[in-house]
């Protein structure tokens, strides 16, 4: 199954602890998959580690989580060569694509050197939802906020720019991120976008935000655009716990 319009769910979220293995499937990633509509059969996810350079570790924990929620469990990984021959055509077979955190940067930089961002494109225009944590959700964005490139957080604005929007991630856990995500917003660096604390996240259908949700309770999501006075603006968004 396809959800019936491009649907992105951005998150600071989606993996809890496991009482048996290193980590779950969270809520966050348990409604994306609800959002593709799949019945009946295992759901179809593929899982992307490219921002942890495809930490083997970390392959390893999401096949442990996937084979304890059940679901029907792929990866592509671009180190040392790409695992699976057409890109494309794996990902549009999907019900859900799930991008790990790490450095967005080096995930950028590592999905147009082999078409993957185009190949992004075109699985969520047909109905694949894509979700992830962290570089997993800033991607899908115009830009936010990173520490690719050091402890000193920077921007970037490289995005895939499926939605028309910044994406700030662990909003409230990093004390450089809030400030530095507004400060980018108000002087025009980044357009205006949403933030997440850890565990919440935020759904677009087509490039329009639709909800905000969180596997955590009493963390939210946040809009933050340019204020006529030249300073960034917050509001918090109305977010439901899943």
């Amino acid at each position: 199954m396809t959800a019936d319009a491009p649907t992105i769910l951005a998150t600071s979220g989606g993996a809890v602890p496991g009482s048996r293995i290193s980590w779950e499937v969270g809520p966050l990633t348990d409604y994306a998959i609800e959002l593709s509509g799949v019945s009946g059969r295992a759901p179809r996810v593929c899982f992307l580690a490219t921002a942890m350079g495809d930490h083997p570790y970390v392959l390893t924990n999401f096949y442990n989580a996937a084979q304890h929620r059940g679901l029907a469990a792929s990866h592509l990984e671009l180190f040392p060569m790409p695992n699976i021959e057409d890109v494309t055509a794996h990902l549009l077979e999907q019900d859900v694509v799930w991008v790990w955190g790490g450095s967005v940067a080096g995930l950028l930089a590592m999905w147009r050197l082999h078409g993957v961002d185009e190949a992004m494109r075109t699985a969520w225009e047909a109905g694949v939802v894509l979700t992830g944590v962290s570089a997993g959700s800033i991607c899908w964005h115009v830009g936010g906020t990173t520490d690719s490139f050091g402890p000193d957080l920077r921007p970037v604005h490289n995005g895939l720019g499926l939605v028309p929007y910044s994406n700030g991630v662990h909003y409230d856990s990093e004390e450089q991120r809030r400030p530095l995500f507004q400060s980018l917003i108000a002087d025009g660096t980044l357009p205006a976008g949403y933030a997440t604390d850890d565990g919440a996240g935020v759904l677009y259908r087509g490039t329009e935000f639709v909800e905000a949700v969180t596997e955590k309770d009493g963390k939210s999501a946040y809009y933050v655009e340019h204020g006529p006075d030249g300073t960034a603006v917050e509001t918090r968004v109305d977010t439901r716990l899943l």
